[in-house]
């Protein structure tokens, strides 16, 4: 099958990307297995994993939750360190996601573009290399966050660096190349995976999903279509079953006064519009999709003090 025009790669400036990859896959021939090797790489995996949902997702996509403008400024740096570039090009492009999520024009839909797409190859396409300003007017106002969006690659470096210089070969290695390698992939299974397996509890216009696997792997990410049913909430997790822990850390970190305002979804809309209810006899889907509020619904509001 053809590839579609829209679908081709960038490979110059996709190389870094598979250097990385090629990197944690030989490097372990001339270093050697090592268990406190793989412990930092999960270690940091844990750590920029919250800098992704914490930071890119909850906050500068969504602003469920304040903050002061100093520790936003942290917030961007620790999320850029899983090398996902900008805090505006991250945030424009999953506000562009949920306006047309597994909709024409989506993105990385799983459903329209197939697993590659939606897992890895729309990061790597030309047409999604530029931020669209437009859609984070409320980001971009802040110099210094557009300063971080055009020289998205300097935190990852500067944590390259550091551990190279605290650790040498072996921890640049284990702690920048195979944990970022995992932090990629754990990452891009809730844009192509989280629309595939698991349940649905929330009516929506997608077939976003909740799968319990996926919420360990990416701190509580996995608990999707609760997410796209109500985006607002700063928790994903939306019972206490639910595992969210990077809504564990946010509410210990408003005990210290960093974050506040953290918004969890009220009863009345946590309780209703189920799939079950929805459902008439004999039929698999139900037939009243609810439109979840847009990410930019509170964004005015939230803006650092």
């Amino acid at each position: 099958m053809a590839t579609k025009p829209e679908h081709r790669l960038d490979i110059v400036r996709s190389t870094p990307f598979f250097l990385v990859h090629l990197v944690a896959l030989v490097g372990m021939f001339w270093l050697g297995w090592s268990w406190s090797g793989l412990l930092l790489a999960l270690g940091l995996y844990a750590v920029r994993m919250f800098g992704v949902t914490g930071a890119y997702h909850r906050y500068f996509s969504h602003r469920t939750y304040k903050t002061s403008r100093p520790f936003q400024l942290l917030l961007a740096l620790l999320a850029m360190t899983s090398v996902q570039k900008g805090v505006l090009w991250w945030a424009a492009h999953h506000r562009h996601h949920h306006k047309l999520s597994d909709q024409p024009g989506d993105t990385h839909s799983v459903l329209q573009d197939g697993f590659w797409w939606s897992h890895v190859g729309w990061i790597l396409a030309p047409q999604n290399h530029d931020t669209d300003y437009d859609k984070v007017r409320d980001l971009a106002r802040y110099p210094e966050l557009r300063w971080l969006d055009r020289y998205y690659y300097l935190p990852a470096v500067a944590m390259a660096v550091a551990l190279y210089f605290i650790g040498g070969a072996w921890a640049l290695y284990w702690g920048f190349f195979v944990s970022t390698t995992l932090l990629w992939h754990g990452t891009f299974t809730i844009n192509s995976l989280t629309h595939v397996f698991g349940n649905r509890r929330y009516v929506t216009t997608d077939n976003s999903k909740n799968n319990f696997w996926l919420a360990l792997i990416t701190l509580g990410e996995g608990w999707h279509n609760n997410h796209h049913y109500y985006q607002r909430a700063t928790n994903q997790g939306f019972f206490w079953w639910e595992i969210d822990v990077t809504y564990y850390v946010l509410k210990a970190l408003s005990w210290v006064g960093l974050v506040w305002d953290l918004h969890t979804p009220p009863p009345h809309v946590r309780d209703t519009h189920r799939v079950a209810d929805a459902r008439a006899p004999n039929q698999s889907e139900p037939s009243a999709p609810v439109l979840a509020p847009t990410p930019l619904a509170t964004s005015l509001s939230s803006a650092p003090r």
